[in-house]
Formats: C-alpha cells, structure tokens, sequence
C-alpha cells in the first residue's frame, strides 16, 4: 500500500487540495480573482450581505455593553434606561434588533441559493460545512440574546425552549435519557431560570458565541478566496468580471443602500411595534405565563410544528435536515442542478409558509380537534 492510500495520507490530499498553499498569496486571494456573470450573478452577493450585518451585530453589540447589566435586579431597567433616557439608545436597540433579523434572513436565502447553485461541491466542502457551522451558530445567537432584557415574554419563553432539551430524554434508551437533563441544567445553571442562567447567556452570547463565530467565519471566508464563487449553473459562464476592484465596489454600493434602508427603518419602526404583547413589563416570577407566547419568527419553522405533530416526530426530521446539510457534498455529489433547484424552492416554501401562515394553520388544526 502506498503512502497515498494511508488514512493520513488521503487526509493530506484532502487538506491539500481544499487548501493549495500556491493560492494562499494576496496575488491569488485578490488581485487574479474573477467572477463569474451569469443569471444567478446576484447571489453572490449574499454572503457579503450576511457579513455586513454581522459587523452592526458587533458594533451595535459593543455599545449596548455600555450600558448593561447583566444581573436579574438591573437587566431590565438598564435596557430600560437606554431605551429611554440615553441619546441614540433606542436607534442602537432597533439596530441590533433589526440588524438581527436581517443577517438570519440574509443567511437563509444565501443556504438555499448556495444548494440550488451547488456550491458544496468538490473542492468546497469546508466552505460549505463552516457555513452550516455559522447558521447554526446564529440561531443559537438568536436563542441566547433573547433572555437577556429579563422581560416576562423572553423569561418565559427561555424556559419553554430549556424545558424542549429536557423532553429529548424521554426518547432516549438507558443512560441516554439523563443526558439532556444534565444538558439542560448545565445550560440554565440552577433549579429555575434565574440569576446563574441569565450570566451563562451572556456569556455565552457576547463572549462565547462570537469567538466560535471569528473562527469559523475565518475558516469560510478563507477558503471562499481560495476557491472563488462556484460556477453556479450548468453551462459555463461566458462571462467573468475582477473581483477586484469591480465586485468589491458592487458589494460595498449594496452595503451603503442597505445600510441607509435599515437605519432609515431603525429611526422609524420599533422592533417591538409588531409584537401584539406588552414586552417592556419586567419578570415577575409570581406572574403568570402571558398568552400568546412564542419565539422570534425564525424559530417559526419548528415552533409551529411542534404545536401541531409529536415531539420525536419534529425532532427527528429537524436532526435528520441537520444531518443532510452536514453531509450534503457527498449525498448529493451527483445531483444535478435543476433537481438541487426543485430542493431548495421545497425548502424556501416550507420557511415562508410556516413563517408567515404557521399561526394561521395552527389555529386550524387546533380548531378542528
């Protein structure tokens, strides 16, 4: 057997070839980088998108720190007082807030759009896992940012979203079961949500979250230099264009226009004037749970479900689209394109269906029992 066939050795060439060290030079990376033109063209610019609206997540983030506390007696009123009492504070809220949604919305039409193009494929398998990486990654952004005004809607449903981990272990064998209740308690950090949990978000979502982010977000954009914009679409472009300066200028145009729509809506629109509940009233543990209570609208896609069907049901085909992601470079290897298209629109219905109308056919469902 030669070194070549070796474990190690297939290893090698595996990095070798995602990785050529001829290409990692700023000539390679930048200056001789093209593009290609074609009808899909416009995705391209998604994930530069995504990368803009992270950078007012960190920046807005930063200057919310300022003023923050996070502890159970003081998180409430110190997002209160910058609401309301220090200059631009509101406009910095609704920037996270929108920005928030925004990146998570981005960054779900840049997956479909990277499937439907089969962007995944050889040599950009590591491109595609760090960006799978990076949703998840996000999401857990979302889920963790959530708690930390210490209002009565984010306390309660941090709860819910805690107790579904818990539920897990009812359908696990043996000494599984205990192991999302363990999870769950290392999560919340004591018998109740409280005090320990909310400084466990915190860090999880301001020190945590990020550091895993710029690692990975490293590993991505490397190697999406490296390999440059896949094809795309089946016939080979006929056309390409400089990365640089021609498309970093686009990009940068983009970024200005979106910028000058978010702030414009920022100024405008309160992020919480489309919420039908008071979400300013700060936790009371005596209180009742508010009615009406639910996630942010991109937890949509399971919350709805898990209304309406089993629990392990919903689980287990959420692990399985997981699971299909992670392994999508050598599952669909040899798809072609249209029917990666026909996948991806599916999934695209899916999300805005439940996402707009998920209410709306619950309320049918639970009406019809």
């Amino acid at each position: 057997m030669s070194p070549e066939d070796t474990s190690i050795g297939r290893a090698v060439r595996f990095l070798s070839d995602r990785f050529p060290v001829d290409k990692l030079s700023f000539a390679a990376l930048v200056g001789k980088k093209e593009v290609p033109v074609h009808k899909m063209s416009w995705a391209y610019y998604l994930g530069g998108l995504v990368l803009f609206f992270f950078g007012i997540q960190l920046t807005t983030g930063l200057l919310l720190l300022f003023y923050y506390q996070p502890s159970v007696s003081d998180a409430h009123a110190s997002v209160d007082y910058l609401t309301h009492d220090v200059a631009g504070g509101a406009l910095i809220r609704n920037l996270h807030a929108w920005s928030c949604s925004a990146m998570i919305l981005t960054l779900l039409v840049h997956l479909l759009t990277t499937f439907a193009m089969k962007g995944f494929a050889k040599p950009r398998e590591v491109t595609w896992l760090s960006g799978v990486a990076l949703l998840i990654i996000t999401f857990a952004f979302g889920f963790t940012g959530y708690l930390l005004p210490w209002h009565q809607i984010a306390v309660n449903a941090t709860k819910i979203g805690l107790q579904s981990i818990e539920q897990v272990g009812q359908y696990l064998p043996g000494a599984l079961a205990t192991l999302p209740t363990r999870l769950r308690e290392a999560i919340q950090g004591e018998p109740s949500v409280g005090q320990a949990t909310l400084s466990r978000f915190f860090a999880i979502h301001v020190v945590v979250l990020p550091l895993f982010t710029m690692a990975v977000l490293g590993l991505h954009l490397l190697s999406v230099q490296i390999h440059g914009m896949s094809q795309g679409v089946d016939r080979p472009a006929d056309k390409t264009e400089r990365f640089f300066p021609f498309f970093v200028l686009k990009d940068l145009s983009l970024w200005g226009v979106v910028f000058f729509i978010l702030a414009t809506i920022a100024l405008c629109v309160p992020f919480e004037s489309f919420f039908s509940f008071p979400l300013f009233e700060p936790y009371d543990p005596l209180g009742s749970t508010p009615d009406g209570i639910k996630p942010e609208w991109y937890f949509y896609f399971v919350y709805y479900p898990l209304e309406m069907l089993p629990f392990w049901l919903v689980n287990l085909v959420m692990a399985g689209a997981v699971f299909v992601l992670a392994a999508a470079p050598r599952i669909f290897r040899g798809t072609g394109r249209q029917t990666l298209r026909t996948l991806a629109a599916g999934a695209a219905a899916y999300l805005i269906v439940m996402t707009l109308f998920g209410h709306r056919i619950y309320a049918m469902v639970k009406g019809g029992h």
